[in-house]
């Protein structure tokens, strides 16, 4: 895939994270120049095509060595501790590097980010086998919500598991699970209640290894990328030490941060957009039409200016909901605000790069035509912005909707 090298960089505030943040930042900075962007050179790897399984483990152990692969981890893990703005910036800044592997530098896809909530309810023998396995960079794990029948109502679960003696046996399949194409094993909600109409969930750990779990990958999203698949579980027996925390608390715990979670899907979106936007003051400058640069023709300036306002009020909300989370505010209809807002405006951005770029921006290969079929994805993954409407309203109205 093309990637220009943007001559000019897209305005932003003062740095307002703490100094430890602000130095982790150049550290990754220096490993993306340094060792990533030339093992994705040498391997041929594009944040379309994707990386083979051996790839990825160099990239999770090489990041563990440095320091970087478990900092969202709880401090008794080895994580760093950072506050909910601090981990905003970082992973701002990994996503703006525009690397093929900004979903693996601290795990986001399938490493610590995924089982750091699930420390408090792992017993003593669920951290040795699971917890500290993933946090170490040794397996990959995924988080199995999703069905056929249960995306937006995600209590909806078809999945069932029946106790059988000292054991679990699982039936149904899940669907669009990110990472599940290189799992070592899967967080895996299912309903355990004996009556369909009621709602019971109880999470369980699922190594991929046990007979009965088998992936389905194979299929690509709009992005063109393969890091999503479906598990299908088919009498698939696990000892009753599988489960995690208590019967019934499945989604609570699945969805115990999902604000602090959802707020923390922005940074990605936004340093994807600042992607777009320097890619498209580059072009500006160097693409000559009618003898000088499109960037002199006020209907490009428009674009770009209105690309920055909309890029710089998308982070400030975002920042200004990680430093009420970071004071111990609630924040659910503000996360929720900052997702749909991000989301939303991230696309606009990257719709206005692919007109400034023209035909350039059409033709596959170029990075602002990644970046446009990428971000409208955002709009619907992790919860739709028609959900993020309906989380808004509830909250605005209060008692008088419940």
């Amino acid at each position: 895939m093309h990637t220009s090298t943007p001559a000019l960089r897209a305005p932003l505030p003062p740095f307002e994270g703490s100094d430890a943040a602000r130095d982790f930042i150049s550290r990754v900075e220096t490993f993306v120049r340094e060792e990533l962007d030339p093992l994705a050179s040498g391997h041929g790897i594009t944040s379309e095509s994707g990386a083979p399984r051996a790839v990825l483990e160099q990239v999770w152990k090489r990041s563990r060595d440095l320091g970087f692969y478990g900092v969202t981890l709880p401090k008794e893990l080895g994580g760093a501790g950072f506050s909910i703005l601090d981990h905003a910036l970082i992973k701002e800044a990994i996503y703006a590097s525009g690397s093929p592997f900004a979903p693996h530098i601290l795990g986001e896809l399938t490493g610590p980010p995924r089982v750091g909530a699930l420390a408090k309810q792992a017993t003593p023998d669920q951290m040795e086998r699971f917890i500290l396995p993933v946090a170490r960079a040794e397996k990959a794990i995924c988080f199995a919500i999703t069905e056929p029948e249960a995306g937006s109502d995600a209590g909806a679960l078809q999945t069932r598991a029946v106790q059988d003696g000292d054991s679990f046996i699982l039936n149904g399949t899940k669907r669009f699970i990110s990472g599940s194409p290189f799992c070592d094993f899967a967080v895996i909600i299912c309903s355990t209640s004996q009556d369909p109409a009621v709602r019971e969930t109880t999470a369980f750990f699922v190594e991929r290894d046990r007979p009965g779990f088998r992936v389905e990958a194979g299929y690509r999203t709009m992005a063109g990328q393969t890091h999503t698949g479906n598990i299908v579980l088919t009498d698939c027996r696990v000892p009753a030490a599988n489960q995690i925390g208590e019967r019934g608390r499945g989604l609570a715990l699945a969805l115990g941060r999902i604000t602090v979670n959802r707020l923390l899907h922005c940074p990605a979106m936004l340093g994807l957009a600042r992607l777009a936007l320097e890619d498209s003051l580059a072009h500006a400058v160097r693409r000559r039409q009618f003898g000088q640069p499109i960037g002199t023709f006020q209907a490009v300036q428009h674009l770009l200016a209105d690309m920055a306002t909309e890029l710089l009020a998308a982070r400030a909300l975002m920042l200004s909901v990680a430093r009420t989370l970071d004071h111990g505010g609630d924040a659910r209809a503000e996360a929720s605000m900052a997702k749909l807002f991000c989301s939303e405006t991230a696309f606009r951005i990257a719709d206005r790069a692919v007109q400034v770029h023209g035909g350039e921006g059409i033709v596959q290969g170029s990075r602002v035509e990644f970046l446009f079929r990428l971000l409208r994805m955002y709009r619907v993954l992790t919860g739709t912005s028609e959900i993020q409407r309906n989380t808004i309203a509830r909250e605005l109205l209060g008692a008088a909707v419940r």
